[in-house]
């Protein structure tokens, strides 16, 4: 079983990554968080003969998360990668990003929420610590690319490489791949984009990986059990500063304690009574306020971004463009139109989506394929 790497059609190539050179000449970092998926990558290339160097980035307390199951990126973590990669026979440098990834994923996280958004630091993770930071080191070491466990696929096209959803649907990455810029896309390598996690597991006990049974991350890495709330405390004392709830009349139906422990779409512990459920429909930060109302009220039928991505074709997307658009990671992408003009980029989604909030991202697809075609953070959302 080798590496699935779709490479240009009638391109001259030697290995299965693309490289006009045997896989003993083509150096690859590996970036490995301890987990099945990395392991596999890494352990994979080392037996197909590729010059393999994995690379650890520590980025949080990881005397916290020792204990925490489906963790990565610290304590027990990093000993699994480096018990994988000396069992393979691979070099393995672990370097300590706790200072970067608090700059640029936590202190974020912590500031989206304060404003009344919702963040995605997996997003902010890997557009700046893993695939920016990550990538320079595997230059310095002399690398001829990045790979990485993620479940996409790199496609070579008649422009150079396409980011495409994973064969495995289920499985599928994308929606945290968006602000993949197309430098980064040239370098990067994505094995496992074309397997089902299922033939990966098989993998893993083929190439004898102690960490084959290990459970998949859950949640956001440096959550414990989950609590954003805790983490926000912690990072911004003085945070929680109570408020009122009101419906989207403005009339007062109850108070709470802080507007970070609320999030769009959610319904229960609102603390109020009325005669028919009630959802967080919106949450104005300024204000302290939480704005509760009926599930209709949720509907969100057009969006604007700021700090688009593109990596479709062309150098910018096209005024009245037909895509499909992700708004939540767990959902499938669905029709919609792409407006750019110059008061900046919109999506108008043909039919309404619920839970959708400022912070979180929107994600457009080729509507004819699985091509990903880049995304942008959403700063305001109308029904």
């Amino acid at each position: 079983m080798t590496v699935i790497e779709a490479a240009r059609p009638g391109a001259r190539t030697l290995n299965a990554l693309g490289f006009a050179k045997p896989p003993s000449q083509t150096r690859v970092v590996a970036a490995m968080s301890g987990g099945v998926d990395s392991s596999v990558v890494a352990a994979l290339l080392k037996r197909e003969g590729y010059d393999v160097i994995g690379v650890t980035l520590q980025l949080y307390d990881h005397g916290a998360a020792v204990n925490k199951p489906g963790a990565c990126c610290a304590g027990q973590d990093i000993r699994d990668a480096r018990r994988v990669a000396d069992a393979a026979g691979i070099p393995h440098y672990v370097l300590d990003y706790e200072s970067r990834f608090r700059e640029a994923v936590m202190e974020d996280f912590a500031d989206t929420y304060l404003a009344g958004a919702t963040p995605i630091p997996c997003v902010r993770c890997n557009q700046s610590v893993k695939f920016k930071d990550l990538k320079r080191v595997a230059e310095d070491l002399g690398a001829d690319c990045l790979a990485t466990g993620h479940y996409v696929q790199r496609i070579e096209g008649a422009e150079g490489p396409e980011l495409h959803r994973a064969a495995d649907a289920h499985r599928d990455q994308s929606y945290f791949l968006f602000a993949t810029t197309r430098e980064q896309l040239a370098f990067l390598r994505f094995p496992l984009g074309g397997m089902p996690k299922s033939e990966v597991r098989a993998l893993a006990d083929d190439l004898g990986l102690r960490v084959a049974a290990k459970p998949d991350s859950q949640d956001i890495c440096f959550v414990p059990q989950g609590r954003y709330v805790d983490v926000v405390k912690k990072l911004r004392p003085g945070a929680a500063e109570p408020g009122e709830i009101v419906d989207t009349d403005g009339r007062v139906l109850g108070e709470h304690e802080g507007v970070i422990n609320y999030t769009v779409g959610q319904r229960r512990g609102l603390g109020v009574a009325a005669g028919q459920p009630l959802f967080v429909v919106k949450l104005d930060a300024g204000k302290r306020r939480v704005i509760v109302g009926p599930r209709q009220a949720l509907g969100v039928t057009q969006m604007t971004l700021r700090d688009v991505n593109w990596i479709g074709a062309g150098d910018a997307p096209g005024e009245g463009l037909e895509i499909l658009v992700r708004v939540r990671s767990a959902r499938p992408p669905v029709p919609a139109t792409l407006h750019t003009n110059g008061e900046g980029v919109s999506v108008v989604l043909h039919g309404p989506e619920e839970g959708v909030a400022p912070g979180q991202a929107a994600v457009f697809y080729d509507k004819d394929s699985t091509r990903v075609l880049g995304g942008g953070w959403i700063t305001k959302t109308d029904g």
